[in-house]
């Protein structure tokens, strides 16, 4: 089931920055992100209430869990706009997503085993390489173009 729900989220994800590619050049970014925003927070709050009704569903939170959800809620808003923005100026999502998410994934590897104390083993390093380099060189590609 695990595996199953990564590979939707991954499609939903790469489906999402391919409608924020498509609309860039079509709506103000700041503009598309609000409307990108109050949209999440619908189908969220009706999948919540939905669970809540049909399966008794506990909503819990802790005032940490509250402030970090606000936290995630201020990094993600400001992606969005800037992905607006990036792909409005004409960035290919083939060349902008990867650049995105790999450099997130250095990020969030980075805060995971410098300040969250997590281990990862020595193929998790090799691939962590690799995607570096596969960054560098998209990086330095786009800019040229």
């Amino acid at each position: 089931m695990p595996l199953l729900l990564l590979a939707l989220a991954a499609v939903m994800f790469g489906l999402y920055n391919v409608f924020i590619k498509m609309s860039a050049s079509h709506i103000q970014a700041i503009l598309g992100a609000v409307v990108l925003q109050f949209v999440a927070a619908f189908v969220g709050l009706g999948l919540m209430f939905y669970l809540k009704v049909s399966q008794s569903v506990s909503m819990h939170a802790t005032p940490k869990g509250v402030a970090l959800a606000i936290s995630a809620g201020i990094a993600i808003g400001l992606v969005e706009i800037l992905t607006f923005i990036i792909y409005g100026k004409g960035v290919p999502v083939a060349v902008g997503n990867p650049l995105i998410i790999g450099g997130s994934l250095v990020v969030t590897t980075g805060v995971g085993i410098l300040f969250l104390r997590e281990s990862i083993s020595l193929i998790q390093l090799v691939g962590i390489l690799l995607i570096i380099g596969g960054l560098l060189i998209l990086a330095l590609n786009a800019g040229k173009s």
